[in-house]
């Protein structure tokens, strides 16, 4: 069965969920573990105090610029917010380069907007600016910026013939999957909407494995400029997302299954670590469903598995359906509607399984790689339809590979509604079987698809409703993980934000929490050529800093440049403020003879 694959392929004798565990208690060992460590006690206490940073003092945000180069933000940043530009801005580009020839068309975008933001053409030419970043505080994320240039036909083509399984073609499957795990042909070009994150499609295994060494290079390059890096990986790079969809699918089935047997309890409404069944009332209900035997049933509820409290919540009812359980058998839940039991997974054929287990090897191979070189792993999220499947696989990851360190960090997007529960889960996870913490808080990148998507096909919103309401679910979502941070010294995170009042929050919670920019607990991350006014001062206060640096050649990194200037004209419209900067700094320079200043 698929998930006993999963479990084969990425487990490596993961420790059982331990005993009901509390927050106080797993908080208070690991703060022992904080005092006895190295560099705590009197060294701490001796460590000099956070510098204050200043985003509005133009002349340190941009000692590392040299003047040309903010002449160049303030003109790329200017027209990324002209809606009319914009609009036309493909046919623009196709024209200049008939006009002008490929090598003066490389060399104009070179000048502007490929300048702007991507760092060069290989891992050769993007050392140097690796190296000028670093001068000054700023590390790198290193991500090849190539994306295919598929017309909007052939990308539904393709992704339609990709996420529906043999059964499902044949016509006898495809009523068995919720709609929001459905391949929909509207919604079948995923670059619809989206307006910063790259798109992979699947092609074949042979691309696939293309990917991978192509994810291995970036891998080796960012160990190679520095000893504290970070790489960025998709998954739908990695496989057929035919099985993301069907994964999502299962794992939806059953959190909903364990919610309605909690409003069976009178428990509904309660936040996801509040949500605690009552283990025989639940032994009943399931017994009666007739999913299994009652002899069945009391062994998979014991007092090895979910210690002697007599309740279960979500984490452990989620540990019920990998393999360390007999219920892995059992895969089926309820329909409420029919009454009917259903199974969760449909049969793949041989060639379907063939194609998920390499899935599943290409990410051990990343993974390992990365823990060979010393570079942390973070894994993109994506849709909402595939990322309860690469939450999960993350996780699997994390559990192999953060036993001493953070090395893979999962990605949590704050616009979503659900967002707090999966941080919360997943730190109480952590906690419970003894593993390294490590994630990246996003706000999210496919906004606009999701809610087109989910009007169209009729299922709920899966967004939060206002921009406010995104804001106070990040700030939620981070202070939570800030005091997991205080008492649990190998636990990371990083801010990835552009928002000046995120990055400020943060700051002031570290303050207040003790959290020192030297223990390397929380990073920032912004994009190659947006927001340096943030970056480099928290780069030369000590704070670990980071941009997200794609590569590539030029004309193969267009459909990211197109992406980028979408990006922007949504954020520069109201994002006058480092627009005002970089011409404050640009009248400084001027007024002060310092025109040609040179970084150093």
């Amino acid at each position: 069965m698929a998930l006993r694959h999963i479990a084969s392929v990425l487990r490596f004798s993961a420790p059982r969920l331990a005993p009901l565990s509390t927050a106080p208690v797993a908080r208070e060992q690991s703060a022992a573990g904080r005092e006895a460590a190295p560099g705590c006690g009197a060294a701490e206490r001796a460590r000099p105090p956070v510098p204050a940073v200043d985003f509005g003092n133009t002349q340190e945000a941009y000692r590392s610029r040299r003047s040309w180069e903010l002449a160049r933000s303030l003109l790329v940043l200017r027209l990324c917010a002209s809606p009319a530009l914009l609009a036309h801005h493909e046919q623009l580009l196709h024209l200049t380069r008939r006009l002008l020839g490929q090598k003066l068309f490389d060399k104009l975008m070179k000048m502007t907007f490929y300048g702007q933001f991507v760092a060069g053409e290989d891992q050769e030419s993007i050392r140097p600016l690796i190296q000028h970043n670093r001068a000054f505080g700023v590390g790198s994320i290193l991500d090849y910026g190539v994306e295919e240039d598929l017309s909007p036909e052939e990308a539904e083509r393709t992704e339609m013939e990709s996420c529906t399984s043999a059964v499902e073609r044949e016509g006898s499957g495809t009523s068995k999957r919720e709609k929001q795990y459905q391949p929909h042909r509207a919604f079948g070009d995923r670059r619809d909407g989206v307006i910063s994150a790259r798109t992979y499609f699947y092609a074949n295994e042979a691309k696939c494995d293309s990917h991978m060494e192509t994810f291995l290079r970036c891998i080796e390059a960012s160990g190679k400029a520095s000893d504290d890096g970070f790489s960025a990986i998709k998954l739908t790079a990695l496989g057929r997302p035919q099985f993301l969809l069907q994964f999502s699918d299962v794992l939806t089935k059953w959190r909903r299954f364990f919610h309605q047997m909690a409003a069976e309890q009178g428990k509904a409404g309660l936040a996801a670590m509040d949500m605690k069944l009552e283990v025989a009332v639940l032994q009943e209900s399931v017994a009666k469903m007739g999913i299994a035997s009652r002899t069945e049933i009391e062994r998979w509820f014991t007092a090895e598995t979910l210690g002697m409290s007599g309740t279960l919540d979500l984490l452990d009812w989620s540990s019920l359906i990998d393999n360390r359980t007999e219920l892995s058998k059992h895969l089926v839940v309820p329909n409420m509607q029919t009454g009917q039991l259903e199974p969760l997974l449909s049969q793949f054929t041989e060639e379907e399984e063939l194609q998920m287990t390499r899935m599943l090897q290409r990410m051990d191979i990343l993974a390992k790689k990365a823990s060979e070189v010393g570079v942390r792993l973070m894994v993109d999220a994506e849709q909402t339809y595939f990322q309860p499947a690469i939450s999960r696989l993350t996780l699997e990851m994390q559990r192999k590979f953060n036993r001493e360190k953070p090395l893979i960090f999962n990605t949590y997007q704050c616009y979503l509604k659900d967002a707090y529960d999966n941080v919360t889960l997943d730190v109480e996870l952590a906690r419970r079987e003894g593993w390294c913490f490590g994630a990246k808080l996003v706000r999210g990148a496919y906004m606009a698809q999701e809610r087109a998507r989910a009007a169209e096909i009729g299922y709920e919103d899966p967004i939060n409703p206002t921009y406010e309401a995104t804001n106070v679910m990040y700030h939620r979502c981070l202070n939570y993980v800030l005091e997991e941070l205080k008492h649990n010294a190998k636990a990371k995170v990083m801010v990835a934000s552009h928002n000046e009042d995120t990055v400020r929050f943060t700051l002031r919670r570290m303050e207040e929490l003790g959290l020192h920019p030297a223990d390397r607990q929380v990073y920032f991350g912004q994009l190659l050529g947006m927001c340096d006014q943030i970056s480099f001062p928290l780069g030369q206060a000590g704070f670990p800093v980071y941009k997200y640096v794609p590569y590539g050649p030029v004309m193969e990194v267009l459909p990211y440049l197109s992406r980028r200037a979408l990006e922007n004209s949504g954020i520069m419209k109201g994002a006058w403020r480092e627009r005002q900067l970089l011409w404050q700094e640009l009248k400084r320079r001027l007024c002060t003879g310092s025109l040609f200043h040179r970084p150093a």
